[in-house]
């Protein structure tokens, strides 16, 4: 019996079993930092096997790609933020001045790395310039977005006191080292790798389907359902998802008309549409510090959650059509 056409994938349905599994049985506790530290092997993994299947002329190429890392980081730091003024007018009477701030502050955020990494390794994108603009991002974030809040959202900034070394270290030990050993031991393991092309497919999409678990049973603890009228969180949910359709047409039409070929769309296009939940929570909370900021952070729990989804789906779309 054939598929139906209407039905999406099977990477997209899991996806949205698990955000649905995560609402009604989010995992918490002991159990919770457990999955965490599963989570992070799995990345691990992922970037050691990038780090086996990428040839030293492709990392070379991602290195020096800078107009491709340029255009992504504008997306990142001047797109986003220009959107979400720009917008201001239209999102701030429907749901009011502090989800707005919650808005403009997703807009001011780095881009995710491990799953921006792992779509565009799914759509057949440059894996090799997405782990070096997606690593830059963060570590670039850590000091560009408290400033950029301090400047639009006018908040005391209190990053004078901040720590942003262990999270440098955990983007470097948990991407960039196991990047490198597979780089080290790819003339061993290369052959295996080719042979086996569905392991480096099972350790991509198996470690976003725990990420989304993870961050959204997170979500769902924090009490995220409980804080807004029902209204409101369509109202929400409808912004978020205005707002990634906005730039990821953006987007993709700049890319191609900057002359990018298709796998540098492909990453430009995820890395540059998507905001760090990992980053943004600890960011927020120096950032916030001593004030209310809950439902400044639900709408980037919110987003986080519809761009996964989203990328998922067109990620996967891309993978059948380079398939065909």
């Amino acid at each position: 019996m054939n598929r139906p056409k209407y039905l999406p994938d099977n990477f997209s349905l899991m996806i949205v079993l698990v955000v649905v599994f995560a609402s009604f049985l989010p995992i918490h506790g002991s159990f919770a930092v457990l999955f965490s530290q599963l989570t992070n092997v799995a990345i691990a993994l992922l970037f050691f096997l990038h780090g086996v299947k990428l040839s030293r002329e492709a990392v070379i190429e991602g290195l020096t790609h800078w107009r491709l890392h340029l255009c992504i980081f504008l997306c990142t730091f001047a797109l986003f933020p220009i959107i979400g003024l720009l917008f201001k007018p239209l999102i701030e009477p429907l749901l009011g001045h502090q989800l707005y701030l919650g808005i403009l502050y997703l807009c001011l955020l780095p881009s995710t790395v491990q799953s921006s990494i792992a779509f565009t390794s799914i759509a057949k994108g440059n894996v090799s310039a997405a782990l070096c603009s997606a690593s830059a991002s963060n570590i670039f974030g850590m000091f560009l977005t408290p400033f950029l809040v301090g400047l639009f959202i006018q908040q005391n900034v209190a990053t004078q006191h901040a720590d942003h070394s262990s999270a440098i270290l955990n983007i470097v030990g948990l991407l960039l080292v196991p990047f490198i050993l597979g780089q080290i031991c790819r003339n061993k393991l290369f052959p295996f790798i080719k042979k086996n092309a569905s392991v480096v497919k099972l350790v991509d999409q198996g470690s976003i389907l725990m990420v989304v678990y993870s961050a959204f049973s997170e979500a769902v603890i924090e009490g995220i359902w409980h804080q807004v009228s029902i209204q409101t969180l369509f109202n929400l949910i409808f912004v978020c998802c205005a707002l990634l359709a906005i730039i990821m047409v953006l987007i993709k039409y700049a890319s191609k008309k900057l002359g990018f070929n298709q796998a540098d769309q492909i990453t430009i296009l995820f890395c540059g549409s998507k905001k760090t939940l990992a980053s943004g929570v600890p960011m927020a909370k120096i950032i916030f510090a001593g004030q209310p900021f809950g439902l400044i952070l639900l709408p980037l729990m919110l987003f986080h959650q519809v761009q996964l989804i989203t990328c998922g789906i067109i990620a996967s779309h891309f993978a059948k059509k380079n398939n065909e």
